[in-house]
């Protein structure tokens, strides 16, 4: 996504006060040819841009990068949970409307089936679920599904309310590995998470 380097905060170029979409999906090309070249195995998209894991696709392999995969954030949701991390990138400030436009609703369950399938059809090796914890039922429908690699994704906003729970003393470390565990249990194939360290902590102790 293009957040981190834009001025005013979104995942995309604006032009005319809307998200280009087009525009934004060719910077995106040469966004992922530029990790390809430096070695990535993995390419990750998150900006929820239409269209843009086929474009994407077709551009590794036309420039012969056959074995790059891609991760697709398909489930990414508008969402509160992302504040500490928009916080430490400086796009708080700059944010000024919200990404509801391209980001999904997080009333519907059906869109995201549909954009999993989608961004599949178009060459995706495996998909995110981007927040996790409050879409365990998405993550599931996901699994049931689609007989593909699903990544959870526990953002800065689940991981600071638990960590300052903690803090409080209103809930012990334990916590920690009871919400890790409640990814694994809905399918989750891998988690992506902050507590990172603190898991691995917990199961040396």
């Amino acid at each position: 996504a293009l957040d981190p380097y834009t001025s005013h905060g979104h995942d995309g170029l604006i032009i005319n006060n809307e998200i280009d979409n087009d525009e934004t999906n060719k910077v995106l090309i040469k966004q992922a040819l530029i990790q390809a070249q430096a070695g990535c195995d993995i390419i990750a998209p998150s900006d929820m841009m239409d269209g843009r894991i086929g474009l994407i696709r077709n551009a590794l392999e036309k420039n012969k990068f056959f074995n790059v995969q891609i991760l697709s954030y398909a489930v990414k949701y508008a969402s509160n949970f992302y504040s500490p991390f928009r916080d430490a990138v400086g796009t708080s400030s700059t944010l000024k409307s919200d990404k509801k436009t391209y980001q999904m609703d997080y009333k519907n369950s059906e869109e995201a089936l549909l954009e999993v399938k989608l961004d599949l059809d178009e060459g995706a090796d495996f998909v995110m679920v981007k927040p996790a914890l409050a879409y365990l039922d998405i993550i599931y429908k996901i699994k049931q599904k689609f007989n593909v690699p699903v990544f959870a994704y526990n953002v800065s906003g689940e991981y600071s309310l638990l960590k300052n729970g903690i803090k409080s003393s209103l809930a012990k470390e334990d916590i920690i590995l009871e919400v890790i565990y409640s990814f694994k249990r809905a399918g989750a194939n891998a988690i992506v998470s902050y507590f990172a360290n603190e898991v691995i902590e917990q199961y040396l102790s």
